[in-house]
């Protein structure tokens, strides 16, 4: 089975399956493993680009930062948003 998965998406792929292949749990089927954790045959990455993956991280900081403002400002007796106001 190795041999074929080496000829259908080439060597370096296989390389790279290789050392995912020591971790497969024995009771966890090769294809159902392949599916989820192989890298495509067309050679793409299994992952969204950079720029979009760095905009839903600063996006995602940004809304968690803000929330954190307003939960320290109604709970606490910080004026956080006061403070964030005056600096801009």
């Amino acid at each position: 089975m190795r041999t074929s998965i080496a000829r259908e998406r080439g060597i370096a792929a296989y390389r790279a399956w290789v050392p995912l292949e020591t971790i497969r749990p024995a009771d966890y089927p090769q294809d159902k493993w392949e599916q989820e954790f192989a890298w495509p045959a067309d050679n793409k990455p299994p992952y969204p680009p950079l720029p979009q993956r760095v905009l839903r991280e600063t996006i995602t900081t940004v809304v968690i930062l803000a929330v954190a403002a307003v939960l320290l400002q109604y709970l606490t007796p910080f004026p956080v948003l006061s403070w964030l106001r005056d600096v801009i």
